[in-house]
């Protein structure tokens, strides 16, 4: 199944600035060493400012996203994504918590990671048990991709067309489903070096 190059789409977002350098310019610099290190970088979307999730968790977000093509299974580009998180100076302290760098997998292609039942429980599971539970192995697509503008707003610049395997919505279907104040709380930003 992973012996062809496929197309993974990644959410990235930070809001706290690293060693000089601005959220903007961390993402930036984050993004680029994904693409040393895969195929190749397909698309990138412009930056947007969104509120902390969950809300007043801490400063505003710099939110984004990109799309690669790589052979390699989606457990490896994971990995991949979580040592470019270390050098870009996320820790991992708390579920949610502020962060210098998030690059969270949301998608590779048209599969399914594990099953259908594994992904519909976790995409079922009450917003109390969200913030104590995590999955034991990586879900795809992300089980909470349909619910949160601060990546269906910027996966609209890459992918609009990609599909949900399980749902069958489009992200612009997804996206059109979000509250007029969801989309509206995620803001365009004009210059990613300042944010």
């Amino acid at each position: 199944m992973w012996h062809m190059t496929h197309r993974y789409l990644v959410a990235i977002g930070g809001n706290l600035p690293m060693d000089g350098a601005s959220v903007g310019e961390n993402m930036q610099s984050a993004i680029a060493e994904v693409g040393r290190r895969t195929v190749r970088i397909v698309a990138v979307s412009r930056l947007f400012r969104s509120p902390a999730f969950p809300p007043g968790s801490g400063p505003d977000f710099v939110n984004g996203a990109f799309a690669l093509e790589d052979d390699r299974p989606p457990e490896e580009i994971l990995s991949l994504l979580h040592d470019v998180e270390r050098s870009h100076g996320r820790e991992r302290r708390v579920r949610w918590g502020p962060r210098t760098l998030d690059l969270d997998l949301i998608a590779a292609g048209a599969y399914v990671v594990p099953d259908v039942a594994t992904w519909r429980h976790w995409q079922t599971l009450p917003q109390a048990r969200q913030s104590t539970e995590s999955p034991a192995s990586l879900i795809l697509p992300h089980p909470r991709l349909q619910d949160r503008a601060f990546v269906l707003v910027p996966l609209m610049d890459i992918a609009p067309d990609w599909r949900h395997p399980v749902t069958g919505l489009t992200v612009a279907e997804m996206h059109a489903e979000l509250t007029g104040e969801a989309r509206g709380s995620v803001v365009p930003l004009p210059d990613p070096a300042c944010q």
